[in-house]
């Protein structure tokens, strides 16, 4: 009996606290829609899902600051590839990949620009 009296007790404060769950997601919903947090929140989950690189995060991955030439870059991408190539993940590899890819266009843009001036 007692078994049964704390079953139902169990059940009950469950169904209890998922509803109280329910009613704070969408109160959170509501005031973030009332702020604008709703969008930044949104654009944000766009931009993770769409798996763009920034050139912050590539310079990070890479270890080379905005002073850094290609030549530095080039060698840092090299030495970091190999690396993981030998001994480290492909998922690590792939990132220093995509970081080179991510400031391939960055100095290529800078390239054109001296030579037309």
């Amino acid at each position: 009996m007692a078994a049964k009296i704390l079953a139902n007790l169990i059940v009950m404060g469950s169904g209890i606290l998922a509803r109280a769950v329910v009613q704070a997601y969408r109160q959170a919903l509501a005031n973030a829609s009332k702020t604008g947090i709703a969008q930044e929140t949104l654009q944000n989950a766009v931009r993770r899902g769409s798996k763009v690189m920034t050139e912050q995060e590539a310079r990070q991955i890479l270890g080379v600051t905005e002073q850094s030439t290609w030549e530095e870059i080039v060698q840092k991408y090299d030495n970091l590839f190999e690396r993981n190539a030998k001994n480290g993940s492909f998922y690590l590899q792939s990132k220093v990949h995509k970081a080179k890819e991510c400031l391939e266009p960055l100095y290529q843009q800078q390239k054109d620009q001296g030579t037309a001036a």
